[in-house]
């Protein structure tokens, strides 16, 4: 009998892309499901009655919740391609550091520049773009984080990268490209990816989105 998989989440959450990148990589068929965060339903709650938050990946049944969870609960049940996550421990802790500071670094700093006006937006962009470097540096000459091939911390930054840094740059008035062309130019080697680029919303509409969500909650 088949799997059955299925995901909650949001189209804009960079957290639901992750999953969706890792499933498209592994070829994993599954039933997608979009949440009303303002009207959650009850399998979500029900799901996740912890944190009651999207992504949830329900694998026959079973649910798992945070993205990082997620994206290393595929890795592992869905073994036979595309491992995301190296065989060597150090080097698998490596990477999940490196997958977690995606939030802690890129995140927090990136979301304060279209949350933000003035000097704060200022040094938003500032503390972002000194993030994004640290990046650059780790990536060196590599085709991708993950080496060769596409790997958990590809998968993260590309959650953002993808499709927000469009946001960032508009309102910030800045051009990510000039200040950190490797990154970019690595962001363009993905998306030749089928399973990246038919996995991300199209960044004009993550900007439509975001405006409508300050008008809306008076961030304007």
């Amino acid at each position: 009998m088949a799997d059955e998989v299925i995901l909650l989440d949001f189209w804009p959450s960079p957290y639901g892309i992750r999953a969706r990148i890792a499933l498209a990589e592994k070829g994993i068929h599954y039933e997608y499901k979009e949440e009303n965060l303002q009207d959650k339903s009850h399998l979500l709650l029900k799901s996740n009655p912890v944190l009651k938050k999207i992504p949830v990946l329900i694998h026959n049944g079973k649910p798992v919740c945070e993205s990082l969870v997620i994206v290393e609960y595929i890795d592992e049940v869905w073994n036979e391609k595309s491992p995301l996550m190296p065989q060597d421990p150090y080097q698998r802790a490596k990477a999940r550091f490196w997958a977690e500071l995606v939030d802690k670094k890129i995140y927090e700093s990136g979301s304060r520049i279209w949350k933000k006006k003035g000097e704060a937006r200022e040094e938003a962009k500032k503390e972002f773009l000194e993030n994004l470097k640290l990046f650059e540096e780790e990536l060196k000459e590599k085709s991708y984080f993950g080496g060769d091939a596409l790997g958990i911390v590809d998968v993260f930054l590309l959650s953002f990268a993808g499709c927000w840094f469009y946001t960032y740059e508009k309102f910030g008035n800045f051009s990510i490209e000039d200040e950190c062309p490797k990154i970019m130019s690595w962001v363009k080697r993905c998306m030749e990816k089928e399973s990246v680029s038919k996995s991300l919303p199209e960044p004009q509409k993550i900007y439509e989105f975001v405006g409508v969500f300050k008008k809306a909650n008076g961030m304007e």
